[in-house]
């Protein structure tokens, strides 16, 4: 072979390296950049979400669907106040499991202990009714009335909002009062809270407060995680699909059906 042609074979396959470098050196530089795009981008939390955690509720014991349930029911339902009430009795009553929230200023207001019905369950609340004398509680969503004197002093009427659910709720009573059972000493002297005839009923030192931040207008969810509430609300049902997609598109867990 001539001295030509060995230069001319070497210059190409210096060339042929040359280029293999830099489409490789590319590549290289192309999958770096797509992965920090990738990583700078930032998941768009909803505004529940974003309520939820800097309230710090997920330490305060709250269910995260409680609450997503809550604030979509609140939407839908028009309170002529901005605060709402959320009883978590997915939750042991030993447990400050209700908790008032100012959805305007994004206040948690208060956060104390409420009663169940006597035949809803020992320390968890497990069985629910709209039935006048069953002594249960009912889930789902009310809207707070006005107030009397009652046998237990000062009681906020409540309004139950589902129908077959809770509707039944003024002609059985269920109003918000206080009650001594209601307490930290009651619990310590028998392992659990006290239990009401279905009244959501609150401590009597908290209760003229509690009272007075959700007279007139505001909206109070009874939450649990019974499986036939789940089936036969159809406010749930219509509020599902917004949390479904909130879930979907962010970085929690995917929804499930209980929590």
């Amino acid at each position: 072979m001539s001295k030509s042609r060995i230069s001319f074979s070497v210059l190409l396959i210096a060339l042929s390296l040359s280029v293999g470098f830099k489409t490789i050196q590319s590549y290289s530089d192309s999958k770096r950049s797509s992965s920090i795009e990738k990583d700078s981008i930032k998941v768009q939390q909803p505004s529940w979400q974003v309520l939820y955690d800097s309230l710090g509720l997920a330490e305060k014991g709250l269910s995260e669907k409680a609450f997503a349930y809550a604030w979509y029911g609140f939407q839908k339902m028009k309170f002529t106040s901005p605060v709402l009430a959320i009883a978590d009795f997915s939750q042991s009553s030993t447990k400050k499991r209700l908790y008032i929230v100012d959805l305007a200023k994004e206040q948690l207001l208060l956060n104390t202990y409420v009663a169940h019905g006597r035949n809803s369950g020992n320390e968890y609340a497990r069985s629910f009714s709209n039935t006048n004398e069953s002594y249960q509680s009912s889930l789902g969503f009310y809207r707070t009335l006005g107030t009397y004197q009652g046998k237990h002093g000062l009681s906020l009427r409540l309004e139950g909002l589902e129908r077959g659910i809770n509707d039944h709720a003024l002609q059985r009573a269920i109003v918000m009062h206080g009650a001594d059972y209601v307490s930290e000493s009651f619990i310590r002297n028998t392992g659990r809270l006290g239990r009401s005839l279905g009244c959501p009923a609150v401590p009597m030192k908290d209760h003229k407060k509690v009272i007075n931040l959700l007279y007139n207008g505001a909206g109070l969810f009874i939450y649990s995680k019974d499986t036939k509430y789940h089936n036969t609300s159809k406010l749930l049902a219509a509020i599902e699909d917004n949390i479904i997609d909130d879930y979907a598109s962010g970085e929690r867990f995917l929804y499930t059906s209980s929590r």
